[in-house]
């Protein structure tokens, strides 16, 4: 069994791959950029080393530091998280040829699957057909035109090394494919490290379910039940459920038994997932996601299974503890994304900022799953996730009933969440009724009037300051928590007085309607410019693109006009409300 573990990421996923290391007595290690110098992973490990740097590419996704760190350490085993480093092929073989276990599946499962355009090719090889798309990268827009003009409109662009709906265009016309492609281009090679794509159908009403699979080194691969990942806006998850609802049990079991066929194929084992689309009865292989998914949780509350328990387990050359005549599959569960950001009726705009005040509910049935507490900063620089609210009751209507009341509950205070849009959804009688589908939010779900906006507590004045002080200090790169006494001082809290700044909700990121002087909803990277001063412009015509938290965001014009002034340039950084645009 592995004695220590190093955990190559950040937020609600380190902490939990910590808890569990704990739970089973094995070290962990924390890394951290210097961002996250206080961070919850960082606070919770047994050891911790800085990383340096603040955007992931400085810090995170920096192999050499990251191998120093795992010699300094010590450390036998490295657990990738997802995202980052997880679906790596050259890390991981980094990591097994310094004689350290990588927590997850070989690196050649992961160059197959890790690139959707070959897990295709490998998918229809073990009998599962895909969606109709290309087998090869896209050279050009002219390839997808071809293909729209081919299998009709609309089509998707996808990055073939992404995830979580970042490099993912939908493209409804043979105009837009040269943008589109050069976007998702973009994005993608700014997520992952990797810009290439692919194009396929985009289905009209499909439903997203995914088949959770884990393997050992001794060949069993066993596949535990599905989850309907259906709730998503920009083709990220919001909500996830186990089991998916009107979901016919042959049809259960024919998937189960492709997604076992899939993993095979590859010579897999550790934890995966086998994604489908589902619509009219069928279901057709998507991708393979070679790590462990955000929303895992739903499987283990209705399996009773601790996924991250089994990786490690497995990772360590121990069979599965189970085989698939053990599962047995009880209640139904129901997972939240909380994300910082505002619905700005139905806009979702990325909302960084410090969290003033966290406090999770409580109860029966329910768990949080978080990377951040009270007085935490969440970075422009990362994933917007702050945590995962998940709840498991006996019947479906139960666990939507147990959600609602464990979201009204919640307390998040100092940034804007998703809360409002994901209690908008679990209400709707649609998403009782299971007649979502994967475009469900963004062309029906009506989200007028459902807005978020930071607030602070009130701070209590009678609060005495303390003479012990827990200080953080660095020896070499390795962090140490000592306590110190100093003499008291007052404590003040130097940026907190003027409170947080303002969000913006008006259309496109636009700043009062109609004044002409366009702003930013939230701090950010400026990565296009898409007026010229002299240039006529109508109100909702995009101005520029802003880049935050991994996402890129349209601000437009808030009137029709023309431009007299642009004040920002390509790569600049912005914070909230800056002015980019002046229209005339």
């Amino acid at each position: 069994m592995l004695t220590k573990v190093l955990i190559a990421n950040r937020g609600e996923i380190a902490v939990r791959v910590i808890r569990a290391c704990q739970e089973m007595g094995i070290a962990t290690v924390a890394v951290y950029s210097e961002l996250d110098r206080e961070a919850l992973h960082v606070r919770l490990a047994d050891e911790a080393y800085a990383l340096g740097g603040q955007t992931a590419a400085e810090s995170y996704l920096n192999t050499e530091r990251i191998l120093e760190v795992i010699k300094q350490s010590g450390a036998d085993g490295v657990h990738p998280g997802y995202g980052f480093f997880s679906e790596n092929t050259d890390f991981a073989r980094a990591i097994t040829e310094r004689g350290v276990t990588f927590i997850g599946p070989p690196p050649e499962a992961i160059e197959v699957m890790g690139d959707k355009v070959s897990s295709r090719i490998a998918a229809q090889a073990a009998g599962v057909q895909g969606v109709p798309g290309t087998t090869q990268f896209l050279a050009s827009s002219d390839e997808v035109v071809a293909f729209g003009t081919e299998f009709g409109w609309p089509v998707a662009i996808k990055a073939a090394y992404g995830g979580g709906g970042r490099g993912m265009r939908v493209v409804s016309s043979a105009s837009e494919a040269h943008d589109a492609l050069e976007s998702a281009q973009s994005e993608a090679l700014k997520g992952f490290g990797r810009d290439e794509c692919y194009v396929e159908r985009y289905l009209t009403w499909p439903r997203h379910v995914e088949m959770q699979i884990i393997g050992d080194t001794q060949g069993n691969v066993v596949w535990i039940g599905e989850r309907d990942c259906s709730a998503q806006r920009r083709h990220q998850k919001l909500i996830e459920e186990s089991p998916a609802p009107a979901f016919p049990p042959e049809t259960r079991q024919a998937m189960g038994e492709a997604a076992v066929k899939v993993a095979k194929a590859c010579g897999y084992y550790n934890a995966g997932t086998v994604e489908f689309l589902f619509q009219d009865g069928e279901f057709w292989f998507l991708e393979m996601n070679t790590r462990l998914q955000v929303e895992h949780p739903v499987t283990e509350l209705v399996s009773g299974i601790d996924l991250v328990r089994e990786q490690i387990r497995v990772a360590s050359g121990e069979p599965l503890s189970f085989t698939q005549d053990d599962i047995d599959l009880r209640g139904w569960a129901i997972e939240v994304r909380v994300n910082a950001e505002n619905p700005a009726e139905g806009r979702f705009l990325p909302s960084p900022g410090t969290i003033t005040e966290l406090v999770p509910p409580q109860g029966f049935g329910v768990r949080w799953d978080g990377g951040y507490e009270s007085g935490d900063e969440v970075s422009q620089y990362y994933d917007n996730l702050v945590g995962k609210l998940v709840v498991w009751g006996d019947t479906r209507d139960t666990a939507i009933d147990r959600m609602i009341r464990a979201l009204t509950e919640m307390r998040i205070e100092g940034i804007a969440t998703t809360i409002p849009a994901d209690l908008a959804i679990l209400r709707h009688p649609d998403f009782r009724a299971a007649a979502h589908s994967t475009k469900w939010v963004e062309d029906r779900l009506d989200l007028t009037g459902v807005t978020s906006g930071p607030t602070a507590p009130a701070v209590d004045s009678d609060a005495a300051p303390k003479v012990q002080r827990d200080v953080d200090v660095e020896i070499n790169g390795k962090r140490f928590s000592v306590k110190m006494w100093v003499p008291e001082v007052p404590m003040v809290a130097a940026t907190a007085s003027a409170g947080p700044r303002p969000r913006r909700a008006t259309a496109g990121g636009a700043a009062a309607a109609g004044n002409g002087k366009v702003s930013v909803p939230m701090q950010g990277t400026i990565v296009k410019v898409l007026v010229e001063v002299g240039q006529t412009v109508t109100a909702g015509q995009s101005v520029c693109v802003l880049e935050a938290m991994k996402m890129e965001n349209n601000i437009a014009a808030d009137k029709d006009g023309t431009v007299t002034e642009i004040k920002v340039v390509l790569g600049q950084s912005v914070g909230t409300g800056d002015i980019v645009v002046v229209i005339d």
